[in-house]
């Protein structure tokens, strides 16, 4: 795995992701090896196993298939997405909105284009490890407001104990946390948490950054789509392009648990 000791901001373009159409309507691009697409050089990094950008189109959707052990968060882009489960939860998430189903010792479910709609649904969908297995499965659902950012930073879900007492969705990994980062046209990002490894992907706008902090850093840039896999201090100054900025960052303490 990645040396988290050593700054590393390894950059990922929406274009390298691997494309695949599961379902009729359904498309979906991946950031790591997934299904029919192996490549053991790419199978996650630290804790996080997937990062799938998914288009349903009216109509569409997946049938009912069952997951375990994984922490799913889902993100909304655009449109709505229906979600059912095994456990009899059931929701609907729209833009601004943040899902997360902790799947434990096994939960089937569908996810379809909400029905009545008049144009597809657009959404991230992330794949974290717990670190603690054969759980009950859970469901959480929570909508994010402006008034939830402090200095443009929410905090979505975590599983670390200092937050335990706060809003955001509770994770079964006691060293990791999702974030959303936020910035107006031109001005910088807040300042990021700061973990061993780092997750970056960009959902709207566009940014710019420097590899690392000082005059040996690069600058570098990144449209939506875009990702960067993050160890140390690398991934320094971000600002945000002439759209703004919306950015989820994975921060993690370890990498994948086995045994």
């Amino acid at each position: 795995m990645t040396d988290p000791e050593r700054p590393r901001a390894d950059l990922r373009r929406a274009a390298e992701r691997y494309s695949s159409e599961p379902a009729p309507g359904v498309l979906t691009r991946h950031a790591f090896s997934f299904s029919g697409h192996y490549d053991p050089k790419n199978l996650h990094f630290a804790a996080v196993q997937a990062c799938n950008e998914e288009t349903l189109a009216v109509g569409a959707g997946f049938e009912e298939h069952r997951h375990r052990d994984t922490e799913i968060l889902t993100w909304v882009l655009e449109g709505a997405l229906a979600h059912r489960d095994s456990e009899g939860h059931a929701g609907v998430v729209r833009p601004g909105m943040v899902q997360h189903l902790s799947a434990g010792s096994g939960v089937s479910h569908t996810e379809r284009n909400v029905g009545g709609a008049e144009g597809p649904v657009r959404f991230v969908q992330m794949w974290l490890q717990p670190d603690v297995f054969g759980t009950a499965p859970s469901y959480g659902l929570r909508s994010v407001t402006a008034s939830d950012a402090v200095d443009g930073l929410t905090l979505l879900a975590s599983g670390l104990p200092e937050h335990a007492s706060t809003p955001a969705l509770r994770l079964r990994r006691s060293d990791a946390a999702l974030w959303l980062a936020t910035a107006e046209p031109f001005a910088p990002l807040p300042d990021l948490p700061l973990a061993p490894y780092r997750y970056a992907h960009l959902t709207r706008g566009s940014l710019g950054y420097r590899t690392i902090p000082g005059p040996r850093g690069q600058g570098r840039s990144m449209a939506a789509g875009d990702s960067v896999r993050i160890t140390g201090e690398a991934f320094a100054h971000p600002v945000a392009g002439e759209e703004g900025a919306e950015l989820l960052l994975w921060g993690m303490g370890s990498g994948l648990v086995f045994g």
